[in-house]
């Protein structure tokens, strides 16, 4: 996956007054966690907002270019949003490394047309998100999940998605992720047939 760069300056300011002033000025303030020490950065509220919008998730991996220092590679830990505008009021980076084994939650996407719905079924996503646990190189943006071969009143679970390399899925394998419904179209037509 490709990885974005977002620009940051250290920041010395702390205190919600302090803080208030600094979103003020359109940044986000943020933490950089898992390094030799935690560092406080600020990063630009629209630029990281519009990146975020392009992403199908927002626990991606960055590469954070702190001003006068180094490029880390970071994933996005945690976000704070304002209930009431919805503005990204805090972020929490974690430092990683090749070897760091990362938690986070992604957008799982249905692939492909159900056979049962030729026959007059609906199909029905149950779970639009799932948490996996896999190394920053082998971290998808989305989980796809193949769903050609449901027939009428069949469904998918986690077991059954075919998970990139590397990638372990947290929730237990019996978990319905999508099924193909009956409708009363399809009842109708099986109670015709039956007749």
């Amino acid at each position: 996956m490709a990885i974005n760069t977002v620009k940051a300056t250290e920041r010395a300011r702390t205190g919600s007054g302090a803080l208030n002033a600094m979103r003020r000025e359109g940044f986000v303030p943020a933490v950089v966690y898992g390094a030799s020490e935690n560092q406080n950065v600020k990063v630009n509220a629209k630029e990281f907002r519009d990146m975020l919008n392009a992403s199908p998730s927002s626990q991606i991996l960055l590469n954070l270019e702190v001003e006068g220092g180094k490029t880390q590679r970071v994933f996005i830990q945690d976000l704070q949003f304002d209930a009431i505008t919805g503005a990204i009021l805090h972020a929490d980076f974690l430092a990683v490394t090749d070897n760091t084994v990362l938690t986070a939650k992604l957008p799982v996407v249905l692939q492909g047309e159900p056979a049962g719905i030729k026959l007059g079924g609906a199909l029905e996503q149950l779970v639009h998100s799932t948490k996996v646990k896999a190394l920053p190189n082998d971290l998808p943006e989305t989980i796809e999940a193949d769903v050609t071969g449901l027939g009428l009143a069949e469904s998918l679970t986690i077991g059954d998605i075919d998970f990139p390399a590397g990638v372990t899925p947290t929730l237990d394998g019996r978990v319905l992720v999508a099924l193909v419904a009956m409708t009363r179209a399809a009842k109708s037509a099986g109670a015709g047939t039956a007749e």
